[in-house]
């Protein structure tokens, strides 16, 4: 039997979840590939410095973004793997994992004191980074992380890929790429 309230209640819905109900999952190593290969890439380095202490062995790390919720989920840590913080109040300073072997590559230091709870500075070393922005006409998407984990990209967000591991790409949300990273050449 139809419902006339259907349409209604599907659009109060719509209304008042985070990620739209509707996305397509894509590769992002072949979404990146394409955006390249039309001349939307460039690139960026991450030149603000951030607070990183040693995850406890089997923690998850869940990134939140203010305004949005949950991003992601990091896999167990590892024995020396880094839980880092951005100094991002626009998103809420959020904290992502990274691993022993990554984390020596793109930060350097401490460079300063640890505070009361084991957070100490370290800054950014910024390696260049390929990066792409998500645009309208792409709309929001999913795509599965490095680490396994679904991530949504929306239009804004900035799609960023190791230059030595195109599979190590992964999505920077709006605000907190345009407050941790800065662009070495401007996208087209």
């Amino acid at each position: 039997m139809f419902n006339r309230n259907w349409p209604i209640a599907a659009a109060a819905l719509m209304l008042f979840t985070a990620t739209p109900l509707a996305q397509d999952q894509v590769d992002i190593v072949a979404y990146f590939q394409k955006a390249r290969d039309l001349g939307r890439d460039s690139f960026a380095r991450k030149t603000k410095p951030v607070d990183a202490r040693e995850a406890k062995p089997g923690a998850i790390v869940v990134t939140r973004i203010k305004g949005e919720g949950k991003e992601t989920q990091s896999p167990p840590a590892k024995t020396g793997d880094m839980v880092v913080r951005n100094r991002c109040p626009e998103t809420g300073n959020e904290e992502y994992l990274v691993s022993a072997t990554k984390f020596p590559g793109r930060y350097e230091g401490p460079i300063g004191p640890a505070d009361k709870d084991g957070w100490r500075p370290y800054r950014p070393r910024g390696p260049k980074m390929c990066f792409v922005f998500v645009t309208e006409q792409d709309g929001a998407f999913t795509f599965t992380a490095p680490w396994g984990e679904t991530m949504v990209a929306r239009p804004g967000d900035a799609i960023v890929q190791d230059m030595n591991d195109p599979k190590d790409t992964y999505r920077v949300q709006k605000a907190s790429f345009a407050c941790t990273y800065e662009e070495v050449r401007p996208a087209k």
